[in-house]
């Protein structure tokens, strides 16, 4: 018998009609975003330069945002729930921010010098986060992570760095679960554990004994599915790197957010470096690496034989002044103990709405970072999705962009700062009305 004649699941191919269905009504609604991207491809690889913002048909073209709102090409507006995966914080319109940058335009952009702000804004970094003595800037996490690899290595003469099946630490550092080694990634000696796991993560550590340089581990997987670490887990790998002399490194870039000084001090973990990015200049380019301050002597100029660290844009003045204002002003103790628990609540009353209606979805995460998933939990490490569950969450964005939510193509939600009560009480009924509409194409419980 053929396989085209063997009989198919109903639940598959509601599935894959209701998908087809909710993308063809996507088309429909954007010819103008559609005609965007056409013409995009005549010039771009895929019609765009950033493989996040990718998918298909093609993606939402936005022309405008203010508060916690964007409109796309077609005059449609959504509440932001994407957040510019972590980095729009302060939203699209916070007045003390956007000041600070045309004041500092207003002085000349490119000066080719040092300015007061750099100094200031990393004094602000350096007091609020346990691990950092002293830092240094770059344009991105992805800079920053690299940075902070190639200064372990420098401090301990050792080569290796232990990373996490599922982790991301950048464009050049990305190790999704199931798939091969990417071409992009820089080629430094990598060896791999699975995240959560405390026995197979210290067997690693000391099986590579001294060539090991560095760990480096998300406190939570942010790009793998908003999957917070164990206290457990974060803990044995700080006794076993103190145990064999590597560095622990925490990239919170993206877990930063989840208290005044991160996910490190809430834990009450402190590592040897810690990296940074998206957010904290206000939504400008940044990105910034620190720790102890013998190892971050490494790159003191004052010292014979210091490791270069160049960049063109590391302390570009909008940034600076920019930061200043975000981390000074803004974002301060209170401000981010109030978003954490607001996310929190956020993210129970959605799995309070998933539990209601029996279906299979369910969100990880922590504070304002959350992230659907279409699999019983618990969900303590990153898998390779099927390609019913792929399909799921494909539905669940279309549904969501139609109900007028924007957020990650992969479902990631990553709330701002002008981000309401109301808001959030929209995004849960949102979530109430997909579950009731889509129950059948879902897997029961």
């Amino acid at each position: 018998m053929s396989p085209l004649d063997a009989p198919r699941d109903p639940r598959n191919s509601d599935l894959e009609a209701a998908l087809i269905e909710a993308r063809e009504a996507y088309a429909t609604a954007r010819p103008t975003s559609a005609a965007i991207h056409a013409k995009a491809r005549e010039v771009m690889p895929g019609g765009n330069t950033r493989t996040v913002l990718f998918y298909t048909p093609f993606p939402t073209a936005m022309v405008r945002g203010e508060g916690a709102r964007v409109w796309d090409a077609d005059g449609r507006d959504y509440l932001d729930l994407c957040g510019e995966y972590t980095a729009g914080l302060f939203g699209h319109s916070e007045t003390r921010i956007l000041d600070a940058v045309k004041a500092a335009m207003d002085r000349g952009v490119n000066l080719a010098a040092v300015g007061e702000n750099e100094g200031k804004f990393a004094a602000l970094l350096c007091a609020r986060f346990p691990s950092v003595d002293q830092l240094r800037f770059t344009n991105s996490g992805t800079e920053a992570n690299i940075m902070a690899l190639a200064g372990a290595r420098g401090f301990t003469g050792r080569t290796e760095v232990l990373a996490f099946r599922g982790g991301y630490h950048g464009g050049v550092f990305t190790f999704p679960v199931g798939v091969p080694i990417s071409p992009v990634n820089l080629p430094i000696p990598l060896r791999f554990a699975d995240y959560n796991d405390v026995a197979g993560a210290v067997a690693a550590v000391r099986e590579a004994g001294d060539k090991l340089a560095a760990v480096i581990v998300e406190p939570m997987q942010g790009s793998g599915g908003c999957i917070p670490a164990t206290r457990e887990f974060l803990q044995a790998l700080r006794d076993v790197t103190k145990e064999t002399g590597a560095l622990l490194i925490f990239d919170e870039v993206m877990t930063s957010r989840h208290g005044f000084g991160g996910l490190q001090q809430r834990l009450g973990i402190t590592p040897d470096m810690t990296t940074f990015g998206k957010y904290m200049a206000g939504g400008m380019s940044f990105g910034a690496f620190g720790g102890r301050r013998e190892v971050m002597a490494v790159f003191d100029g004052h010292k014979p034989g210091a490791m270069p660290h160049a960049g063109t844009f590391n302390n570009n003045v909008l940034s600076m002044a920019a930061g200043c204002v975000a981390m000074g002003e803004i974002f301060d103790e209170a401000a981010a103990e109030a978003l954490f628990a607001r996310g929190e609540a956020l993210r129970e009353a959605c799995n309070a709405v998933c539990a209601k209606h029996g279906v299979t979805m369910h969100f990880t995460g922590i504070g304002s970072m959350m992230n659907p998933h279409f699999r019983p939990g618990p969900i303590t490490a990153p898998y390779k999705s099927s390609a019913a569950e792929e399909q799921m969450r494909e539905l669940f964005f279309f549904d969501m962009l139609a109900a007028g939510m924007y957020l990650a193509r992969r479902g990631m939600v990553a709330l701002m700062l002008p981000v309401t009560d109301a808001d959030c009480a929209r995004f849960v009924a949102a979530v109430e009305e997909f579950c009731a509409a889509r129950k059948p194409v879902l897997s029961p419980a």
